[in-house]
């Protein structure tokens, strides 16, 4: 059986542990002001069922903690902040493992991003958190112009985030090249089957979140086609992944992608046997009563990834 996490609480890195701040973040971004009001408790909150809503606290979220001008086009995917920032922290602990514990920092650490989108959420986190450098990818073209210029809005992103256009149906190729040195990968698959699929799981997830009052609820959310759903898939999405990962073993140290669904597990685990990687490891997050969790797998041993980070040391004090 995978680990399970038992508590129900944020990396203890990540900086939305504590309840929102709402009178700060209107001081960061005051766009978010028309959208706070007092829940029944007296608190001030928003409705997370409203796209609207969700952006500006998106928005003021990362120019008050990331200090970073953010931006995405109407219908794209809106992500909760919190959870994409446990990623990240969590990739960190990964490669920490694989470096005798000592967290790597620096623009020496090299990532893709595999399905970077409109937000750049994940090179964006990652960079200021960190400060690694990324390479995002992207079959959508609108996604890889405003992530462009997210990061051209941005003097802090400049020359630490690259994004490329995916020409072809493959996850890997044309995008790492043959002299690249990744330290991992990462991606958040479409997980649904099918646009009928996808609709219905944004349904039930906002009927939920509006406490099942708005019974009409707006089937008009936050996500593209490439965003959300594909054929197969996220088994089939990560099926491919991991096949293709074999042809570039030595380019990277760790791949790694999200797992929506637990039950997913089986299929994955069984694909990633058939490549034969040194290690494989199921890393579960927690957020509230949500449980998410991702895979990552090496094709190098535990002296190798060592190794790994020593050729890096030596490559920078040239």
């Amino acid at each position: 059986m995978s680990q399970t996490t038992k508590s129900k609480t944020l990396h203890k890195r990540n900086l939305h542990n504590e309840r929102y701040d709402f009178e700060a973040l209107i001081k960061s971004s005051e766009e978010l002001s028309s959208y706070v009001k007092k829940n029944q408790y007296g608190d001030l909150s928003i409705d997370f069922s409203s796209n609207e809503a969700v952006l500006e606290l998106n928005t003021a979220l990362l120019k008050h903690f990331y200090q970073i001008d953010w931006t995405i086009p109407k219908k794209y995917l809106c992500p909760p902040i919190p959870g994409r920032v446990d990623y990240i922290h969590y990739i960190a602990d990964l490669l920490a493992s694989s470096n005798a514990n000592v967290m790597p920092k620096g623009n020496s650490v090299k990532a893709l991003d595999v399905g970077v989108g409109a937000n750049c959420i994940y090179p964006i986190v990652g960079n200021r958190s960190y400060g690694w450098k990324f390479l995002g990818s992207d079959i959508d073209k609108i996604s890889i112009e405003n992530s462009e210029n997210i990061i051209s809005s941005n003097e802090r992103l400049k020359d630490n985030i690259h994004i490329v256009l995916q020409t072809s149906d493959n996850i890997f190729k044309n995008i790492i090249k043959e002299n690249d040195r990744l330290d991992f990968t990462m991606c958040n698959p479409p997980f649904h089957k099918s646009k009928k699929d996808a609709k219905e799981g944004t349904k039930r997830k906002l009927l939920n979140l509006s406490k099942g009052k708005n019974k009409k609820v707006s089937l008009n959310f936050g996500g593209q086609h490439n965003e959300l759903w594909c054929d197969g898939g996220e088994v089939e999405f990560i099926s491919k992944m991991i096949r293709e990962s074999v042809s570039y073993k030595k380019n990277c140290l760790w791949f790694t992608t999200l797992v929506s669904k637990k039950d997913n597990l089986v299929m994955i685990y069984k694909e990633l046997k058939k490549q034969n990687p040194k290690q494989i490891e199921t890393i579960e997050m927690s957020q509230g009563n949500k449980q998410t969790r991702f895979v990552a797998w090496t094709y190098y041993t535990k002296v190798e990834q060592e190794q790994w980070f020593k050729n890096k040391e030596k490559q920078n004090e040239q």
